[in-house]
């Protein structure tokens, strides 16, 4: 779509229209933020902006080349991603990126090619990535989106310009969800706060199912304790028996934490995701210490790249509830 009717990221924008329009587009940026926040959909939008014939600084979304981008069939625009079946990028899949920005533009302006996501490519693919970004191909463009930097080699990172995307205010999003999608407010505010300033969850069809799980979630949390190993054991072993059910809860109890640190903070609900849970929010705020709630939302956080990067789930879920219950 184009910039203008992207819903946030306003600063971003601006210094993306400012680059096309004074012809300084970097030949590498790299797209930081949480998933669902709006990176890919940026990231299309400046390929549709560049490759579009119509608009000097962003796309009409109606050319021939607006359309194939977004239809995902544009000739010199990919998208490198896992293969069907795998959990990582290969540097087999980056040596063909490389050959292929080296051709040149066979309908548009520049060869583009956005990773998603860049955390992804294992460290041989990541170190033939940096060929690419040390001597950039002409006429090319690179956009490599994550949730952080994490994951990436330090040498990659800093090859590239880096935008950060921040979650959107839950206002902006519950207005989109009732201007744009019809549901009733009080609905929207919900899902707007559960998905955590994020766009892409609260538009997808599995939030409403995540907003039931949330209360069951928060009961097993609450009930485990040191001396009952087997509870926190088996609490591991049953969310790392599917890899995404694990990264969904554990990014949801990420924003469980920050709730709480939200709720010491300020005494207020202001901000908070699980607005409808507020009663046991108030309650861990007041049983938990600023520098433990801190603690667990790093951890929550922590385990979730370990998981991302193929980690041992089991092994990493037993060591975030061994630091839940506070035996580390």
């Amino acid at each position: 779509m184009p910039f203008s009717e992207i819903v946030g990221h306003e600063k971003q924008l601006a210094s993306l229209r400012w680059a096309l329009e004074k012809d300084r587009l970097h030949h590498a940026y790299l797209f930081l933020g949480p998933e669902g926040v709006g990176k890919r959909t940026v990231a299309r939008s400046l390929a549709m902006a560049v490759q579009c014939r119509e608009e000097a600084s962003d796309s009409c979304g109606g050319c021939v080349s607006c359309v194939g981008i977004r239809n995902g069939n544009h000739p010199d625009v990919r998208v490198v991603e896992p293969a069907v079946g795998k959990k990582e990028i290969t540097i087999h899949q980056v040596r063909e990126l490389e050959r292929d920005l080296n051709y040149r533009a066979f309908v548009g302006r520049r060869k583009i090619a956005v990773v998603d996501p860049a955390s992804l490519m294992n460290l041989s693919a990541q170190n033939a990535l940096l060929k690419t970004l040390e001597e950039p191909p002409k006429d090319s463009l690179l956009i490599l989106l994550s949730t952080s930097a994490g994951g990436l080699l330090p040498t990659l990172v800093s090859r590239c310009l880096r935008l950060s995307f921040a979650p959107l205010p839950s206002e902006i999003v519950a207005s989109f969800l009732v201007t744009r999608r019809g549901l009733p407010r009080e609905e929207a505010e919900l899902l707007a706060a559960v998905s955590t300033g994020s766009l892409g969850r609260a538009i997808h069809p599995e939030m409403e199912e995540l907003a039931r799980k949330r209360k069951a979630w928060a009961e097993k949390i609450a009930s485990l304790t040191p001396k009952d190993c087997r509870g926190w054991i088996g609490l591991a072993e049953e969310f790392a028996s599917e890899r995404e059910e694990s990264l969904k809860f554990l990014e949801w109890v990420e924003g469980w934490y920050r709730d709480i640190l939200i709720y010491a903070v300020t005494g207020s609900n202001r901000g908070i995701s699980n607005l409808d849970m507020e009663k046991d929010i108030k309650a861990q705020a007041e049983g938990y210490s600023l520098e433990r709630t801190l603690f667990l939302f790093s951890q929550a956080g922590r385990t979730a790249a370990s998981i991302r990067r193929n980690f041992n789930r089991r092994m990493a879920l037993e060591g975030f509830f061994a630091h839940v219950v506070g035996l580390h």
